[in-house]
């Protein structure tokens, strides 16, 4: 009889990219349990152009990179709005949470907003205050401050629950 193979926990970085505020959460995965380990968002002033912004967000995100020190990483896809230059804004934030992990040597997969409702509440339409329940109870000791931490952290769970099958995607992708 061999004994079951160890597992070993895997260290999971979620972020919620915005040009206003970049959520980002970190959880440990370990077979099914999950654990808080933190969670924040990178803000940068108001007054900033759009390029030291997005220089803020990189600097903000790649501090938690070196502090957290996550062996992967999780982003949520840009949904399409009705407003192409805000989607077009959003997608250059989005490009810099995903280039963040990449220059850490980290794996970025990446998730529709209505994959992540799905995997943390089991409705693709959830709102915020479903997400932040459920978040309460697979993460009791997480307290978001901000919505996009929350999100952030959402996005880390889906990752957990998916990472194993995204990580084959990713493999046949470069095949």
């Amino acid at each position: 009889m061999t004994p079951p193979p160890i597992r070993h926990p895997v260290r999971i970085l979620g972020i919620d990219p915005g040009l206003r505020r970049t959520g980002w959460g970190v959880i440990e995965s370990e077979g099914n349990r999950l654990i808080f380990v933190g969670c924040g968002s990178v803000e940068p002033p108001g007054d900033l152009s759009l390029a030291e912004r997005l220089l803020a967000i990189h600097e903000g995100l790649a501090a938690v990179l070196g502090s957290y020190k996550p062996a992967e990483a999780a982003v949520e896809q840009t949904f399409v709005n009705k407003d192409g230059v805000a989607t077009l804004k959003l997608g250059q934030a989005r490009g810099v949470a995903m280039l963040a992990p990449a220059m850490f040597g980290i794996s970025v997969a990446e998730y529709a907003p209505n994959q992540v409702k799905k995997t943390v509440v089991g409705a693709g339409h959830a709102d915020k205050n479903q997400i932040a329940v459920m978040l309460k109870i697979l993460l009791p000791k997480a307290e978001p401050k901000s919505p996009d931490a929350a999100d952030a952290l959402a996005i880390a769970i889906t990752h957990a629950h998916h990472r194993v099958s995204a990580e084959l995607r990713l493999r046949m992708a470069g095949a």
